[in-house]
């Protein structure tokens, strides 16, 4: 990635092709690239309600593999990305980021399988969340650390009871590996060209998640409609929003789009809600909302600091 942006920080799926992009254009309906934001939030969501149906069949582990082998098949054929002729400490840092994204989907469908999607993706949200005050500068910002705090802690007494211990813990593993990505995914972007490292990274993790996949999925994985469903999986949670979130951020500024991206955690809930007849309590709700309230302020906050020295 040529151009750090602007707080220092890039929390959209793709590793540095969104900041390529990034500028503003008048002539261009604001509503257009919020829409786009919008679709890509819902396509994510929309791809974990898929994978959920999937865990009988597959299982976490058959599930998040084929999902992530379908979508290193399609950015490799894409983006053609070569290892010749890069450094060696360029293809150490892209193995890395490919150790991360396996390891930040597999925890998060570890946590999926035990807690629902809305609470899930809350959870999940604490790691940019932690990247987003980290970047920041200004005191008042703890405020938004006290807002999540609060909302965790609202989830908690749920904990062991109606809320799967283990389930929020591997959502906060997630998180914490989400917060690696971002950070990897800048460096990765100042040694790759547009998707090429993203392409690379999918195909190490491809062969890291090979043994638990092929374990747990078994002979499964071999049955066509069960494949096609992965496919799905695949272009609903990467492909699609990689998309949109690129055409969304050549009119949006970092701010606003943060902003919209920080309601991930309530369109994971209404997504489990519609498609997977997860109801939330009224406590649950209200903590959805405090750490979707957190997210949209930190983000908001850290996208106003100034650049950070090349």
């Amino acid at each position: 990635m040529s151009n750090r942006p602007a707080a220092g920080w890039n929390f959209s799926r793709v590793d540095g092709a969104a900041p390529h992009t990034l500028r503003m254009v008048s002539r261009r309906p604001l509503a257009f690239p919020v829409a786009l934001t919008v679709g890509s939030i819902v396509s994510v969501q929309a791809g974990a309600a898929v994978a959920f149906n999937l865990f009988d069949e597959l299982g976490p582990a058959g599930t998040v593999l084929v999902r992530i082998a379908f979508a290193a098949i399609v950015l490799m054929a894409l983006w053609r990305p070569r290892i010749r002729g890069q450094s060696r400490e360029a293809l150490q840092m892209v193995a890395l980021f490919g150790f991360v994204f396996a390891a930040m989907n597999q925890s998060f469908y570890l946590g999926l399988e035990r807690v629902p999607l809305g609470i899930a993706v809350t959870l999940e949200f604490v790691g940019p969340l932690a990247v987003a005050v980290m970047g920041s500068r200004r005191p008042r910002d703890l405020l938004w650390v006290g807002l999540a705090a609060g909302g965790i802690l609202l989830l908690s007494p749920g904990l062991g009871d109606e809320l799967d211990l283990l389930g929020a813990a591997f959502c906060l593993l997630a998180g914490a590996f989400w917060a690696a990505y971002i950070v990897l995914s800048q460096r990765v972007g100042q040694e790759f060209a547009g998707g090429h490292g993203l392409a690379l990274a999918l195909a190490v993790g491809t062969i890291l998640l090979l043994p638990g996949g092929i374990a747990q999925g078994g002979s499964d994985l071999l049955e066509l409609n069960l494949l096609a469903a992965g496919f799905a999986v695949a272009m609903l949670s990467s492909a699609l929003p990689y998309s949109l979130e690129l055409e969304a951020l050549r009119y949006l500024p970092k701010g606003t789009f943060g902003v919209l991206m920080s309601l991930e955690p309530a369109a994971a809930a209404l997504v489990g809600f519609v498609a997977l007849d997860q109801g939330l309590s009224a406590s649950e709700v209200l903590a959805v909302g405090m750490v979707v309230a957190a997210s949209a302020g930190a983000l908001r906050s850290a996208a106003q600091l100034p650049p950070e020295p090349a």
